[in-house]
């Protein structure tokens, strides 16, 4: 018998699990539908927006600009917010589906993927996300540990994050001050003594995954120069090829830049950021018996394949280069939830186009959008059209769709009362929106964020 979801006699009930971007994008798509939907968004932190807040450099606030069409989607009177509730632990996807019609996964990735090398549990070895989550206030972070003292550090990775990670080291503190970076990494970076950052990829300059924008900023710091070896930008005859490609013309601006960095003057400034092509991490080692990072054994490597598919092959050869600290910026991963399958090698939830299925069998009602969708990849806008895929595919699965038991907030509201779960609803998030660029003012800063869950609360109650 065919349901009437969708209806205003039964509003269509969709949780959306996770309050990125991937997440506001599969709301607005399916709030632009013709049908009557009720959308509840579900958010481990109190706070909204996921990695716009906490993924974002504090010192490129414009592009958390989105977050202005995200607040037009949480405005529509059939959104409803739940923050500081974690699925898998505060309610159950099966408890979920007694309320809703379809779940939505929009929770990212979470975790980072492992080097695996000898050395690696050494101490000052850090996943550049833990960084880039402690220095943007995300409270599972605050506690962390980064010691800077020493004068060369190391960022494995040639993407975005790996330059992000690299340009808050090496800006000076007049740079940073007047951003939402939080007070407490301020004044760690301002006793810093990191004067050398090298910034590893395992291919050529062809194939970096950073882009020209955040690239070409290391030519305007205050106190660093960019270092890259001349060497380095005599490509092979596969590289150019992928150069004259359309579809890479940002990796030739990218080479373009490189190229500019190559032929400057010797540097003059207190600070470096050198670039190291074409070698991949070998080996970790400690200071004398000590059980902290001193050095890495970078081995080099030879580029083989065709044009577009070429990959890196070690060549035994390896240099030593001292250190004192390393992130790693390899890759994110997402991490399982209870009551769902998990593709382990991935690290996503196994899915075609967006709705749940594994080898066995589709997953009625549950989809899943974003990096937990798709793996680590693209940018903020890449997850709109990411969404509308999979919101298509559940506007189009409607008549399949079984109706909830319970088709009420009110009740779901009081399950989380009963389990002692104090949830954040929207109009709270914007009390603490507001105190936090009320604090931020009097440093000339956009905000001053609360940096543990606690003190949200405290604040709310």
């Amino acid at each position: 018998m065919p349901n009437n979801l969708g209806t205003p006699e039964r509003p269509l009930r969709v949780a959306i699990i996770g309050s990125g971007p991937s997440g506001f994008y599969a709301a607005d798509s399916l709030y632009k539908s013709d049908l009557t939907i009720s959308v509840s968004m579900f958010e481990r932190l109190p706070t909204p927006y996921g990695l716009v807040r906490f993924g974002v450099a504090p010192d490129h606030s414009k592009i958390k600009n989105v977050i202005k069409v995200y607040e037009k989607t949480a405005a529509h009177d059939q959104f409803f917010y739940y923050g500081n509730v974690e699925i898998g632990v505060d309610l159950t996807v099966h408890q979920l589906r007694k309320y809703f019609d379809a779940l939505v996964f929009a929770n990212g990735a979470e975790t980072d993927r492992k080097l695996g090398i000898h050395g690696s549990e050494l101490k000052g070895n850090h996943t550049a996300t833990e960084f880039v989550a402690w220095y943007n206030g995300h409270p599972d972070f605050q506690e962390n540990v980064f010691d800077l003292s020493c004068e060369t550090a190391v960022i494995i990775g040639q993407g975005n994050v790996a330059l992000d990670v690299a340009r808050i080291l090496t800006k000076t503190i007049d740079e940073l001050k007047e951003t939402d970076i939080t007070q407490n990494a301020l004044d760690v970076l301002s006793k810093s003594k990191v004067k050398t950052v090298h910034v590893v990829g395992r291919r050529g300059p062809a194939q970096a995954a950073f882009t020209p924008v955040e690239l070409r900023e290391f030519g305007e710091l205050a106190n660093c120069d960019p270092i890259v070896r001349k060497e380095d930008m005599e490509l092979s005859y596969p590289s150019q090829i992928e150069l004259e490609d359309p579809k890479n013309a940002p990796k030739k601006k990218n080479c373009s830049i490189l190229e500019d960095f190559a032929q400057r003057e010797e540097p003059k400034k207190n600070k470096r950021f050198v670039l190291h092509f074409k070698k991949s991490p070998a080996a970790i080692y400690g200071i004398d018996d000590e059980n902290k990072v001193g050095k890495i054994y970078l081995e080099k490597n030879v580029l083989v394949g065709e044009p577009n598919h070429q990959k890196s092959k070690g060549t035994g050869e390896k240099e030593e280069l001292k250190c004192g600290i390393i992130f790693r910026s390899i890759g994110y991963r997402g991490v399982p939830i209870t009551g769902l399958p998990f593709q382990e090698q991935a690290g996503i939830i196994p899915n075609t186009e967006g709705r749940v299925s594994d080898s066995e069998q589709i997953y009625p009602g549950l989809y899943t959008v974003g990096w937990i969708k798709r793996g680590p990849s693209g940018i903020i806008g890449t997850n709109k059209p990411d969404s509308e895929e999979t919101i298509k595919h559940l506007l189009d699965d409607l008549k399949e769709l079984n109706p909830c038991k319970n088709p009420d907030n009110k009740m779901l509201e009081e399950l989380l009362k009963e389990n002692n779960v104090r949830y954040v609803n929207f109009e709270e998030w914007k009390k603490i929106d507001d105190e936090e660029i009320k604090r931020g003012q009097p440093k000339g800063k956009p905000r001053e964020k609360f940096v543990h869950v606690k003190d949200m609360l405290d604040f709310l109650d």
